[in-house]
């Protein structure tokens, strides 16, 4: 497969890509992550993704086809953003608990000539936690960087999560065999 730029800095993509065995380069770029009101979730995490591609497809102008993702969450219809310090990742993760959510990652894929695009949803149910296990949670592992204020493949995952419906590398950060098929059909 040929070498992909990757417009991310998620170390979470950098694994799976690693792990699929995707040569690839990392290029990470400033982008504005706001969105059109009017978007549907689906969108939303499209456009963000589009936006990181477009901005290195016109800062570098490399001929390697661009992989961009960005993942959302969503409860009850609501967007869930990353947490800003402990006591939001707290209230985020009380929010979850015992309850289903949607993480949806939006992919794009650009190349010299075609732009491949699509949003991946998975389901995710985790079983009612504690106060004193979000704490713990949150004070080990620190998720501020992370949609959701968790990792699926950390501790609250593993002991957590009741259920998934859906593609489990999607809420990792990526829908990996998804992006292979889209990269070989380039």
């Amino acid at each position: 497969m040929q070498k992909i730029i990757l417009a991310s800095q998620s170390p979470r993509r950098k694994q799976l890509l690693e792990w699929a065995e995707i040569p690839f380069e990392i290029v990470v770029p400033e982008t504005d992550e706001t969105y059109p009101g009017h978007l549907s979730l689906d969108d939303i995490a499209m456009h963000i993704a589009r936006n990181k591609a477009l901005a290195i497809r016109s800062a570098i102008k490399d001929p390697k086809p661009i992989l961009a993702a960005d993942t959302i969450v969503v409860l009850e219809g609501q967007l869930i953003g990353k947490p800003t310090d402990r006591e939001d990742a707290v209230k985020i993760l009380l929010s979850l608990s015992g309850k289903e959510h949607q993480v949806i990652t939006g992919v794009v894929i650009l190349n010299a000539a075609d732009e491949i695009s699509f949003a991946e949803t998975t389901r995710v149910q985790f079983h009612p936690l504690s106060l004193a296990q979000i704490e713990f949670y949150v004070d080990n592992y620190k998720p501020y960087d992370k949609a959701g204020a968790y990792a699926i493949q950390e501790w609250i995952g593993v002991t957590g999560i009741k259920s998934i419906t859906g593609d489990f590398y999607n809420v990792m950060g990526l829908p990996v065999s998804r992006v292979v098929q889209a990269l070989h059909s380039l």
